[in-house]
């Protein structure tokens, strides 16, 4: 217990002063954690509003395999990508493997049916009437996507919030793919297993609240946008 308590307080001074290894290591987080986000929103808003806007046959399987995907283990996704960018992968000529780039590549693909299947889920609460009453106006198929994705921006900001929370807690890509190197791909979940084995816990536990501090942030917001949604 006192083992815990000693290594709490100096972590909150760590934290307090700002230590700069510490920031190295948020900062990296922040940034493949950041780009990931911002590529699955490319690609899952899109994907995620074009399924749940047009009726087209399998659609209930592509969705109920999207809703599969949400509960891929990280290491999974991991050995996938591993085996296409390692040295003798398709992708190995490019020297991904141990980057920020290959940890956004893994990311990326992870948090991809996050957005996508929260997309849908906030296209599918929009009232048919809506678009009823946008083609009864005379708009276009473009103008009468346009009026629902006004509707359902809200829900769409808040998929994108969880899939950044979903990404910047995870471990098991930005091990495997990153490798855990100070300085370059060492993010805070796997500077917090390091220190773990190690047995050093004062910047384990100053990640650890760093962390959730983020992820506090990350589901205020949520709830927000979740209240702004329901109204």
């Amino acid at each position: 217990m006192d083992l815990l308590i000693d290594s709490f307080i100096s972590a909150i001074a760590l934290v307090i002063s700002l230590d700069q290894e510490m920031v190295d290591i948020v900062a990296v987080s922040l940034k493949v954690s950041g780009y990931s986000t911002l590529f699955a929103g490319l690609v899952g808003i899109p994907l995620g509003f074009l399924v749940a806007f047009e009726s087209f046959p399998g659609k209930r399987f592509v969705i109920t395999c999207l809703n599969t995907l949400l509960a891929v283990p990280t290491v999974v996704i991991g050995l996938f990508v591993y085996a296409f960018i390692s040295r003798r992968g398709v992708l190995g000529l490019f020297d991904l493997l141990y980057t920020q780039k290959a940890i956004i590549i893994g990311q990326t693909l992870l948090i991809i049916p996050v957005v996508t299947a929260l997309t849908i889920a906030a296209i599918s609460r929009i009232d048919q009437r809506y678009r009823k009453t946008a083609m009864t106006l005379g708009a276009n198929r473009r103008q009468t996507a346009f009026v629902i994705f006004r509707e359902a921006r809200y829900g769409i900001v808040a998929a994108v919030i969880a899939a950044y929370g979903r990404v910047i807690s995870e471990v098991g890509i930005s091990m495997m793919l990153g490798g855990n190197i100070r300085g370059f791909t060492r993010t805070m979940t796997t500077a917090m297993a390091l220190e773990y084995d190690k047995g050093a816990f004062t910047l384990a536990v100053a990640l650890g609240i760093v962390l959730l501090g983020l992820s506090f942030g990350m589901n205020l917001m949520f709830h927000l946008f979740q209240g702004r949604v329901r109204s």
